[in-house]
């Protein structure tokens, strides 16, 4: 059996986010929509697809900094804290707009170098060997071929989701 690759927390890569941008990140959610702690910790999850996710202990703190700052409001939500930007937050949202989209851009490209370092080594040597032979196309398809190879891929992909008993390569 091979060994298993090892899960994203194992990586010693760095850090997943620089210095103030998950402050930031986490403003730029606020400013979209109310929310509770633990939903604002599952949508900077979803941005990085997950492979990093950060901890109550870094995202709390940084709510509870906002509620001093008068940023958010912290209001009674059945047992739970839903917190909402303010006037004041949004306010401070707008003069850091261009750090906020510049935390963004690099939670983007962060959330992407991770991903692809937590994949397997032989799944990305064969996703080196997919670019270079669509690069090698250079536009030059039959249709029939093109339906081909994205049945392929739609396979792959569906292996690769988990439901390898369904659709065998």
């Amino acid at each position: 059996m091979p060994a298993a690759s090892p899960s994203p927390r194992q990586h010693p890569a760095a850090r997943a986010l620089g210095r103030g941008d998950l402050r930031l990140l986490l403003l730029a959610l606020l400013g979209q929509a109310p929310r509770h702690g633990y939903e604002l910790i599952q949508q900077v999850g979803e941005m990085f697809m997950h492979v990093y996710v950060p901890s109550a202990g870094s995202v709390y703190p940084l709510l509870a900094d906002f509620e001093k700052q008068r940023w958010v409001v912290a209001e009674a939500d059945g047992g739970r804290r839903r917190y909402r930007i303010t006037a004041t937050g949004l306010a401070q949202l707008a003069l850091h707009a261009a750090e906020v989209e510049a935390a963004q851009r690099r939670a983007r490209e962060r959330a992407r170098a991770m991903a692809k370092a937590s994949l397997p080594p032989p799944v990305r040597a064969a996703m080196q060997r997919l670019k270079k032979a669509l690069v090698a196309r250079n536009g030059r398809w039959q249709d029939a071929d093109a339906e081909h190879v994205a049945a392929l891929l739609d396979q792959a992909a569906a292996h690769a989701h988990g439901d390898a008993a369904k659709n065998r390569l």
